[in-house]
């Protein structure tokens, strides 16, 4: 997948994520609060202040011996990597709890996964997960919520505590001790104990009501900025989609004016010097005829593997696997191909497996024009509702996107089938070119 030297190329174009699944309006259910929803808030919150805040003390305690232990021989790293996987399941599940809470479609939070593979790839998904927002935004939920369950089981004492002292006369007693050390006649006591159950329940509420406030506003995420990032999701993907088409288009013309036109006007030319010789030397007539006729199945041949590269009609009839496996048996290097797609995981959603389909068959191309490779990997998953693509060969390396250029043509149809595209290819090889496409059915 080596491309011949040239002007410093530009730059790729970044790919931007998929959009991820719709939010239900969380503003078009801020009506009115159930009685149940609220009991189960305060239940809730009363558990998390109970088991929360022990959560939240043994993680805040990892970390701080995690950073006194950093240079430590490394002991302290080990601990802060065992408090980010920590972090991203406190987050986890309080984006399941808040979602199942108020009946919110959220989607489940994702470990930001680094495209680069091995150790290196491992440990650049561990820095960008630690610098999550969304993360660390469910993990400050989760403490505040701590936070208010503790104050509820307060509260919830103190309401016990004032239902009592409301029958305090009962004891026969004048006087009675009240709240903050001061002595209360026995008859004012139950107006005291009254007003203290009535504001420790108001207090309760209040605080749930809070949370629900708070983690509407954390972790819900905003509806204004998810549409601004869909429509310029849907402006890159059309750009991409535009720019596939001019560069398939470009393709093709070339692909016609530089093989199959000369061609065929060589047969019309070899035709007509049959024409002319056909009464006088019928034998190089017949040659010439044969002659024509070879060139007219290899314009044939020619034309049907232009037809392949717009469209390839085993994809639509047996599916990528059959498809790949037919690409792999034309290439002209060795290809060691290793699909899995689960049953299911990817129905329907041709544009996908089409756009990988195209990026597989043109990284094989480059590979095999440019790279001297011996040999290349392919492998593909079903990952995620969506389709990911490896493509690895042992030749020399540099390839770079070219406007125009095969490389061009993948980043393009990939980013207006909505996924992503990396390349790698340093000089002296390998080449490994990895795509992902989500499923848009």
């Amino acid at each position: 997948m080596t491309t011949n030297p040239s002007p410093p190329p530009p730059p790729v174009p970044s790919v931007p994520p998929a959009p991820a699944p719709p939010v239900a309006d969380a503003q078009a259910k801020d009506g009115n609060t159930p009685p149940l929803r609220l009991l189960l808030t305060i239940l809730e919150l009363a558990a998390l202040g109970a088991i929360g805040t022990g959560v939240i003390s043994v993680l805040a305690g990892a970390l701080g011996v995690g950073v006194a232990l950093l240079f430590a021989f490394g002991i302290g790293a080990i601990v802060l990597v065992g408090v980010v996987y920590g972090l991203f399941g406190v987050a986890w599940f309080e984006v399941r709890r808040v979602s199942t809470l108020y009946d919110i479609d959220l989607p489940d939070l994702r470990w930001r996964a680094f495209a680069k593979p091995g150790f290196s790839g491992w440990l650049g998904s561990l820095a960008r997960q630690s610098i999550s927002g969304p993360m660390w935004r469910a993990v400050a939920n989760f403490t505040l919520a701590c936070i208010a369950g503790s104050l509820v089981i307060r509260l919830f004492g103190g309401m016990i505590w004032s239902a009592f002292f409301a029958l305090s006369p009962l004891t026969g007693q004048d006087t009675t001790p009240g709240p903050f050390g001061a002595v209360i006649h026995s008859a004012w006591a139950p107006f005291v104990g009254i007003l203290g159950v009535l504001a420790a329940g108001a207090a309760i509420v209040g605080l749930a009501l809070l949370h629900r406030v708070i983690s509407r506003a954390l972790v819900v995420p905003n509806r204004e900025a998810e549409l601004t990032a869909q429509v310029r999701t849907s402006s890159a993907q059309r750009a991409g989609a535009v720019r596939a088409a001019e560069v398939e288009r470009t393709r093709i013309e070339r692909d016609l004016h530089d093989g199959v036109q000369p061609r065929l006007v060589s047969v019309g030319m070899t035709l007509g010097l049959a024409q002319q010789k056909i009464d006088n030397d019928p034998a190089a007539a017949k040659e010439l005829i044969g002659e024509a006729h070879t060139s007219t199945k290899a314009a044939i041949t020619e034309l049907r593997q232009l037809a392949r590269g717009i469209h390839t009609s085993v994809l639509d009839d047996r599916g990528l696997d059959a498809a790949l496996s037919a690409l792999a048996g034309r290439s002209h290097i060795p290809v060691h191909l290793d699909v899995r797609i689960e049953p299911g995981a990817v129905g329907g959603c041709r544009d996908a497996e089409a756009a990988v389909y195209f990026a597989i068959a043109e990284s094989l191309t480059n590979a095999a024009k440019h790279s001297r490779a011996s040999e290349c990997r392919v492998v593909v998953r079903s990952r995620d509702n969506g389709l990911w693509a490896r493509v690895e060969d042992n030749g020399l390396g540099g390839a770079q996107v070219q406007p125009g250029g095969g490389l061009d043509g993948i980043t393009n149809r990939v980013l207006a089938a909505g996924g992503t595209f990396r390349l790698e290819s340093p000089s002296g090889g390998p080449t490994s070119l990895e795509v992902t496409v989500p499923c848009a059915s």
